[in-house]
């Protein structure tokens, strides 16, 4: 499923906020449980302005949020094929 204009900018506002309030914070190293209650307060403020339940944007990040990576990956992936061996930013002696 292609990730929509809308899908975009919802995602979009939620990497901003997050910026702002967890700067420091290393996604490798830190839970999910940690980053998604961090991020509960744009969550809620999304929800009262459609009206919706948290969960459900909640779910809504989750699910755009994996399919984003997918397509992110997908296109590296192309990339990678594409250059030859040698070529890019990597050069191999």
């Amino acid at each position: 499923m292609a990730i929509t204009s809308e899908d975009r900018a919802f995602l979009d506002r939620i990497a901003r906020y997050a910026d702002r309030a967890m700067p420091d914070l290393d996604p490798q190293k830190t839970p999910v449980s940690v980053q998604l209650d961090r991020l509960m307060p744009v969550f809620e403020e999304i929800a009262g302005e459609q009206n919706t339940a948290v969960e459900d944007i909640l779910i809504r990040y989750m699910d755009l949020a994996s399919e984003a990576f997918v397509a992110s990956s997908e296109k590296m992936q192309e990339l990678l094929d594409d250059t030859e061996p040698g070529e890019g930013m990597f050069r191999i002696s």
